[in-house]
């Protein structure tokens, strides 16, 4: 298992940032990953896999005045 935003979520073997994104359905163009409080470069998306017991914080960034 892995929480995602605070929710547990099934684990899948080999599951990258991306794959996580795409399966959640988080498309909102401004937004930042934490695995366990580290910060993943977006760069980093398609190759960061995901562990067993993961503590993932997906954060939409807005902007605004």
């Amino acid at each position: 298992m892995i929480k995602v935003n605070g929710r547990e979520m099934e684990w899948e073997g080999g599951m990258t940032v991306d794959a996580l994104l795409k399966k959640c359905n988080f498309t909102f163009p401004l937004i930042i990953v934490k695995v366990n409080d580290t910060l993943v470069p977006k760069e980093d998306y398609t190759s960061y896999v995901i562990r067993d017991n993961d503590d993932v914080k997906v954060i939409h960034l807005t902007s605004g005045g």
